[in-house]
């Protein structure tokens, strides 16, 4: 078993990882903390074996924290600023999981630290002990975390008309809100079920389900009419015409 110890400001992410540590059968939390200093605590009183740490936190950031550290232990850094990746290899960590995290990269990245701290041990076999299977191939995810502005937003995937890439940024539109997040629109993508969302603009992806109604070079998504560029027309049209009826 791997001792964990989450840090991280944020009180949805720490739920997140403390739901995904409890999901895996060769992991057991030993606290979750909200501050660097607090991490320091229990660090210096417990023999902890991976840590999941934030990197942008109040007082001193999670890199900070890792240089002052006399003895580190396996360490995960989680952030949604990309910029940090390159210092994070200099300070020999396992993975860097950029936000939102979904489920399938956080056990890559376990199985990682697994595999470092105990050399040729056998990876852990399927049973009732691993994560339950996750949705078929025809179903969305149900939701998602993005971070906006110094908060987590959960969105679930069914809510999700549209989403509009604003360079570094991506808005996401529901029939509630407009979130705005800094993620490239590409990563995105990558997240989202090919089965429902399909891309039709450099600056635009669009919900199977949002649509109401298709024009030659363009789509209507309630009041509001979306390019579709000819660069992904093909695709686009290949993606609605086994739908047609």
């Amino acid at each position: 078993m791997l001792r964990c110890l989450i840090v991280d400001d944020e009180p949805m992410a720490r739920q997140l990882l403390t739901d995904y540590v409890g999901k895996v059968p060769f992991l057991t939390l030993h606290a979750a903390c909200a501050s660097p200093l607090a991490a320091l605590q229990e660090l210096s009183a417990h023999p902890i074996d991976l840590l999941l740490l934030d990197v942008q936190m109040p007082e001193i950031t999670g890199l900070a924290l890792l240089k002052i550290l006399p003895r580190q232990p396996l360490v995960i850094l989680t952030t949604a600023y990309s910029e940090y990746a390159l210092e994070s290899y200099d300070l020999d960590v396992v993975d860097y999981l950029l936000k939102p995290i979904t489920l399938e990269r956080f056990l890559r990245a376990v199985h990682k630290a697994q595999a470092r701290l105990l050399p040729g041990a056998a990876p852990v076999p399927a049973g009732p002990a691993l994560p339950p299977p996750g949705p078929t191939p025809a179903e969305p995810s149900p939701f998602l975390f993005v971070k906006d502005g110094t908060r987590l937003v959960k969105i679930r995937q069914a809510d999700i008309l549209f989403v509009e890439g604003l360079k570094d940024y991506v808005a996401i539109h529901t029939p509630q809100q407009r979130i705005v997040s800094l993620q490239r629109l590409k990563t995105l993508e990558q997240q989202l079920p090919a089965t429902h969302f399909v891309r039709i603009h450099h600056s635009y992806i669009v919900s199977l389900e949002g649509i109401d109604a298709v024009f030659k070079d363009k789509v209507q998504i309630g009041s509001r009419f979306l390019p579709v560029s000819e660069s992904y027309r093909k695709a686009f049209r290949d993606f609605i015409d086994p739908r047609l009826q």
